[in-house]
């Protein structure tokens, strides 16, 4: 599934978005044509939210080269 729209928003209110249909389709008081048309929007918004957070932890993450010439990552030190 695409993301229907959804790379305009921030990860804050996609996520907020997805929040608020999880508790609408909770509350049971939604007609089913709706609730499948609500389903679909939160699993787009589910995925774009896991892409943003995968691509913010490829952003901090180093990466290295092995003694024998492979690619690894670790995470980055704190720096405080």
């Amino acid at each position: 599934m695409e993301d229907n729209g959804n790379k305009d928003l921030s990860f804050e209110e996609a996520l907020l978005q997805l929040e608020n249909i999880v508790r609408e389709l909770e509350s049971g008081r939604i007609k089913l044509d709706d609730a499948v048309t609500a389903y679909e929007k939160a699993v787009s918004l589910k995925q774009f939210c896991e892409k943003r957070l995968k691509d913010a932890q490829l952003k901090i993450e180093k990466i290295e080269i092995t003694p024998n010439g492979e690619m690894s990552t670790s995470e980055l030190e704190k720096i405080d």
